[in-house]
C-alpha cells in the first residue's frame, strides 16, 4: 500500500501496564524484534501489580515521544488518600505503590498530561476520553465514541483505561448514512479471542487497514492486567508508512507476576485475576 502520510515510523502503543514486568518485558521484546522505532504510552504505568518502580524505569528508558498520564498515575503521584471511586483492591495497590516510589518519580508522574497529540504523526493519545479525560470515563459503544469523535481532529486517537480492547471508525462525510460510526469487530473478537486455551504460546495479532478519510478510535488493551477474558499482554503496534495498525496479544509468565503480587502482600484478587483475564 502506498503511504500517504508524512511520517514513515513503527509507534508501539501501550497501555495499562500496571506495574507487570513480567508481561512488558515480553511486549517490549516483540517491539525490538518487528523494528518498533517510536514508543507512545497510554497512561497507568503503575498499580494493581508489584513491580512499579522498574516499569516507570523500563519506560523511560525506551524514551517514548509522549506518554499520557493515567488514573493510577494521577493518585499514585498526589496526596489524594479518599480516591474516590476506587474500589478496596485498587486504592491498596495505589496505597502500598505510593510507598514504592521516590519523590522524583512521583513528580514525574504527576507532571504528565492529560492528553496529547504526537507531531507530525496524526495521532492523538489519551488514558480515557478526549471530552473530558480528567472525569476517567470509559468509551464501550458507539455513543461514547461519538462524544470521543466530537474532540478528535486526528485521523487516529489511541486510548485505554477500560483494559478491553475496542475500536471504532468514523466514515467521510461522502460515506455517511444513518451510522456514520460502525465498531471494528474485528479488533476485539477476531479468532474468538476471549476462549484462548492455556496451552497457546504464540503471539497472535489483527490488524486493521487505514482509510484515507476514515477516522479511527482504537482501544488497545491492557499490557498488564487484560480484561477480556484473553489473559495475554495486549498492545499495538502503528505503521505509519504502511497505514495499518496491528494489535498484538503475548502469553507472558503469570505465575512469575502473581508470586509478586503475593509476597508484595497485595489483594489475593489482583493475583488471580491475571490467569483468567478478568
Amino acid at each position: 500500500m502506498a503511504s500517504f502520510g508524512i511520517d514513515d515510523s513503527k509507534y508501539a502503543v501501550l497501555s495499562d501496564i500496571h506495574a507487570n514486568i513480567d508481561a512488558l518485558d515480553v511486549v517490549l521484546a516483540k517491539c525490538r524484534e518487528v523494528g518498533v522505532t517510536k514508543y507512545i504510552c497510554l497512561g497507568d504505568i503503575v498499580g494493581y501489580n508489584a513491580e512499579p518502580q522498574i516499569c516507570l524505569e523500563r519506560i523511560r528508558e525506551v524514551n517514548p515521544v509522549c506518554v499520557v498520564k493515567g488514573n493510577h498515575d494521577e493518585y499514585a503521584s498526589n496526596e489524594d488518600e479518599e480516591m474516590e471511586g476506587f474500589n478496596p483492591h485498587a486504592k491498596q495497590a495505589v496505597l502500598w505503590t505510593k510507598s514504592q516510589l521516590t519523590e522524583e518519580e512521583r513528580d514525574w508522574l504527576s507532571k504528565l498530561p492529560m492528553r496529547a497529540t504526537i507531531p507530525g504523526a496524526n495521532v492523538t493519545i489519551v488514558h480515557a476520553t478526549l471530552d473530558s479525560p480528567e472525569s476517567w470515563g470509559y468509551i464501550f459503544d458507539t455513543h461514547h465514541a461519538a462524544d470521543n469523535f466530537s474532540y478528535q481532529f486526528t485521523q487516529l486517537c489511541f486510548c485505554g483505561h477500560s483494559h478491553v480492547p475496542i475500536a471504532f471508525c468514523k466514515k467521510p462525510l461522502t460515506m455517511q448514512s444513518e451510522n456514520p460510526i460502525e465498531e471494528i469487530t474485528d479488533w476485539a473478537y477476531k479468532k474468538n479471542e476471549g476462549m484462548i486455551p492455556k496451552e497457546v504460546e504464540n503471539a497472535d495479532s489483527i490488524s486493521i487497514d487505514i482509510q484515507k478519510g476514515f477516522k479511527y478510535l482504537l482501544n488497545v488493551g491492557s499490557v498488564g492486567q487484560p480484561r477480556n477474558r484473553d489473559p495475554r499482554a495486549s498492545f499495538a503496534i502503528y505503521d505509519s508508512g504502511a497505514k495499518r495498525v496491528t494489535r498484538y496479544r503475548l502469553p507472558y509468565d503469570i505465575m512469575a507476576a502473581q508470586a509478586k503480587i503475593r509476597n508484595a502482600g497485595l489483594p489475593e484478587r489482583l493475583a488471580a485475576r491475571l490467569e483468567r483475564g478478568n
